[in-house]
């Protein structure tokens, strides 16, 4: 090969091979954007280094060689260009669809194969021939069809990636404009040097300055990268970093102005895709919180919590606010982590919520063991004392005889106290199941009233129920029936003599609504709001019967697990009136 080589085949070639030797020391240190800057380095260096030679061939089919690896560096130049854009702006997902990277390593292999066989087609240079008019001679190219989309092409790849830097340098943080400007005016420079050769404006006849002007685009951001330290500081690092923050961050001004944020911020907004975040006063995000801008007043550093309505709902968030003083690195800024309490508060809650339930039951156990050592025993007690008197002749039948109605009461005291516990501890345990089934509710209280005619009769109280036959409801008829006795139990227990109680039936509101009535001593004020607490007191009934507290609570749970529910209405000293409202058809969700 016969090479006369000139000054500017001398500088592309020196500074080709600077490039090359940049590129590989890029390349090595394994670090993302580093490394693409690298490849970009790369192809600059291929096409200098060939471009340079190119310059410096005396023949045609010399420089057509060079030419043709010219173009590797050429069509790769603009790719790179674009890849490293889309990392600053950590838009890697855009590029690593394969779709997309597809297309564009095509694009790239395409045009360097028609370059290569050019002689075949002509469709990217029509026609191409020595120019020896000038200092030194050049090729005389003569643009063809694929010339000019490659080069439209070229442009659109070149104009994005530029886009994509400034987009991204503007929202920066002042103490990054040197390498934000160092790398903006880097960009433009080919722009400006390509423009001018494709419109004809060339100051050395026929010389493309483009790999010049490249040249000094990687110049230039070579020194961004290791004079302002681009990729240590790290504006993209920063900005990547703090969008993986799940925490919200938020900078803003002295006039309480916000310059800067993450994209974990939004989440906390009404309105997560508005456009218009940076410059809006910060009280526009967070609108009623006195508290919080008295604080930021206050210029000192700290921690605040906010609630607010975001467009997920309401949410709890606690501000550590960081105010940057004179000795800090900006005067003007104070920085804002917004940390979500809402996961937090409600565990807080449900973990308060279970330690009162706890604690209730923890108390309710120790009721009925009590009530187990105490009032069970002491029945069971007096029967066996009387039992043996008996058998050692030491009291008399008439003596027995008088002594067996209290005997009588001591034991149904004492059956329906075990009962009352058996049914209350068998629903606490898990997987105790429900057996619901339609059923006739004129049946069961006809039976249920039965049940109980002996003792009302001892107290002279009549019971008059009004339940129609036909009543169907949807329920456990097991449950309903304790229920029911229990409630029948209690009223005949706080009934006076000669008193009535009254048993109705009525549909409301697509329940069946059973009352039970009666016109006895009635229940303080005081005792009726914790009446189904399973915490009151036991009242002595109007012939001194007693009583556990814990037929109230049972029934509550009962009609609870039934989809149904249970109230009361009383005046002391005129009467209570229970109302219990069964399901007639099985709820949703539910079996």
């Amino acid at each position: 090969m016969d090479f006369t080589f000139n000054v500017y085949s001398l500088f592309l070639i020196f500074s080709g091979s600077i490039m090359l030797f940049f590129s590989w020391y890029a390349y090595k240190k394994k670090q993302g954007v580093v490394q693409v800057f690298g490849l970009m380095m790369l192809s600059n260096a291929i096409w200098s280094l060939a471009y340079g030679l190119e310059l410096a061939s005396s023949g045609l089919d010399q420089a057509k060689f060079f030419i043709n690896i010219e173009y590797v560096g050429i069509t790769t130049l603009p790719l790179c260009w674009v890849l490293f854009c889309l990392k600053i702006a950590g838009k890697e997902k855009w590029y690593k669809h394969p779709l997309t990277l597809s297309v564009l390593i095509g694009v790239t292999v395409t045009v360097t194969l028609l370059v290569w066989t050019n002689s075949y087609h002509h469709l990217h240079y029509k026609n191409y021939y020595m120019d020896k008019t000038g200092e030194f001679p050049m090729v005389y190219l003569v643009p063809g069809i694929a010339y000019k989309l490659f080069t439209g092409y070229f442009y659109l790849l070149l104009g994005y990636g530029s886009y994509l830097l400034i987009a991204t340098f503007r929202k920066a943080d002042p103490i990054y404009k040197s390498q934000n400007y160092s790398v903006v005016f880097a960009a433009i420079i080919p722009w400006i040097t390509n423009i001018a050769y494709i419109l004809g404006f060339r100051p050395v006849g026929n010389l493309d300055l483009t790999p010049f002007s490249f040249a000094a685009t990687i110049f230039f951001i070579a020194i961004a990268i290791y004079r302002f330290k681009l990729f240590d500081v790290l504006p993209i690092a920063r900005e990547k970093v703090l969008d993986l923050i799940q925490d919200g961050f938020l900078v803003i001004d002295k006039k309480n102005r916000v310059i800067d944020y993450n994209n974990a911020f939004r989440k906390y907004l009404t309105d997560p895709n508005s456009k218009t975040i940076i410059g809006t006063q910060v009280e526009t995000f967070f609108p009623e919180q006195k508290a919080f801008f008295e604080f930021l007043e206050t210029h000192q550093s700290g921690k605040i919590e906010l609630h607010i309505a975001s467009q997920s709902g309401p949410v709890d968030l606690e501000a550590d606010i960081l105010y940057l003083d004179e000795n800090r690195l900006n005067n003007d800024a104070t920085i804002i982590k917004l940390q979500d309490l809402t996961h937090f508060k409600q565990e807080s809650l449900r973990s308060q919520q279970q330690t009162e339930e706890l604690k209730k039951l923890n108390q309710l156990k120790d009721r009925i063991f009590s009530i187990i050592a105490h009032d069970l025993r002491g029945p069971l007690v007096n029967l066996s004392e009387v039992l043996k008197m008996i058998s050692n002749n030491l009291i008399t039948i008439e003596e027995f005889k008088e002594l067996s109605p209290i005997l009588n009461k001591d034991i149904l005291y004492t059956t329906d106290l075990l009962e009352n516990i058996l049914h209350w501890s068998r629903s606490q345990l898990k997987g105790y199941g429900i057996n619901k089934e339609y059923f006739d509710l004129k049946s069961m209280i006809v039976n249920e009233v039965n049940y109980h005619l002996p003792s009302a009769a001892s107290k002279n109280v009549q019971i008059i129920q009004d339940v129609f036959p036909g009543n169907i409801v949807y329920a456990d008829m097991l449950m309903i029936q304790i229920v029911v006795r229990n409630l029948l139990s209690n009223a005949i227990k706080f009934c006076y003599e000669g008193c009535e109680i009254d048993i109705t039936a009525v549909y409301h509101k697509g329940q069946m609504l059973l009352s039970i009535a009666d016109n006895g001593m009635g229940i303080k004020k005081e005792a009726l709001k914790k009446l189904f607490g399973g915490d009151n007191i036991s009242t002595r009934g109007t012939m001194n019967e007693k009583g556990t507290g814990l037929g109230l609570m049972v029934c509550k749970e009962f009609m609870e697990r039934n989809e149904g529910r249970i109230t009361v209405e009383s005046e002391f000293g005129k009467g209570t009136t229970f109302h219990l409202f069964i399901p007639i058809e099985p709820t949703s969700g539910m079996g």
